[in-house]
């Protein structure tokens, strides 16, 4: 054994040593073979995972994905068929990393005939491009994938939600000098209500008299001569009271804003 982790660490299985060591695991349950297999077939699936680079995925992170399929390949390869192990990897390991973009890259979970159809239009539509000289149209595409125009509608939509955007991104080209900007606007119905509050706390703190005078000059939009007949008093009164009523609210709102942590509620 110590002379054959030798030869496997120097260098690429050969074909008898590979058939070794997959008889040793199927035959004999010996985890150290396939262990060994495992550490020389990692150059092989580095290679298959390099041909899906640039799809926001590292490939480190792909390797670790094929190695599964390559567990995966060890345990179901069967010997009497006489092939390479590499062989027999090789669509394990792609599927392997297929099924790990497939469910666990998308930003949206899109179902997976439309996934599928997607990866279909993709294709053609390079395709297409370079046959046509120009981008096909979607009654094209659906012509050669014998699809309904509007299923290839849906996998086109579909395959922008691989990323998503984020929410800070410039809207357009012309934000993108002013940083970014988030969706939506300020609601101005919160200052609104926090301007209510204080004007309650005003009005609570004038005499009843002087409260309903104010209510009826700026809620009711009476005149000040209406206002003294519907009272009883006179217009100058009236007049004097609304002064001194107005002068009133704003030293109780300016105090208030003064102190922020006031409960609303608070007389």
């Amino acid at each position: 054994m110590p002379a054959l982790q030798a030869t496997c660490r120097r260098g690429n299985l050969t074909a008898a040593e590979e058939l070794g060591l997959l008889r040793r695991w199927h035959e004999c349950s010996d985890r150290e073979a396939r262990e060994l297999l495992v550490e020389r077939m990692l150059p092989f699936v580095r290679h298959v995972a390099r041909g899906y680079a640039g799809r926001g995925e590292l490939v480190e992170d792909l390797v670790q994905v094929g190695v599964i399929g390559l567990i995966n390949a060890i345990d179901r390869f069967d010997i009497s068929r006489g092939l390479r192990l590499s062989t027999f990897a090789a669509p394990n390991i792609s599927g392997e990393i297929k099924r790990h973009f497939r469910d666990r890259t998308w930003a949206v979970r899109v179902p997976r005939d439309l996934q599928e159809l997607g990866a279909k239009v993709s294709r053609l539509t390079a395709q297409l491009t370079t046959t046509l000289g120009r981008a096909p149209t979607v009654a094209e595409l659906a012509e050669h994938l014998g699809e309904e125009e509007e299923h290839v509608l849906d996998a086109i939509e579909a395959g922008r939600s691989f990323v998503a955007a984020s929410l800070d991104e410039p809207l357009d080209e012309h934000d993108a000098d002013r940083g970014p900007r988030s969706l939506g606007e300020l609601d101005g119905g919160f200052a609104r209500a926090e301007d209510r509050a204080l004007l309650e706390r005003g009005l609570r703190s004038l005499p009843e008299r002087e409260r309903r005078i104010v209510v009826l000059r700026f809620a009711e939009g009476l005149t000040q001569r209406e206002i003294a007949q519907r009272v009883g008093i006179s217009q100058m009164h009236v007049s004097r009271l609304l002064r001194r009523s107005i002068d009133r609210l704003r030293q109780v709102t300016a105090a208030d804003v003064a102190r922020p942590d006031v409960p609303a509620d608070s007389a």
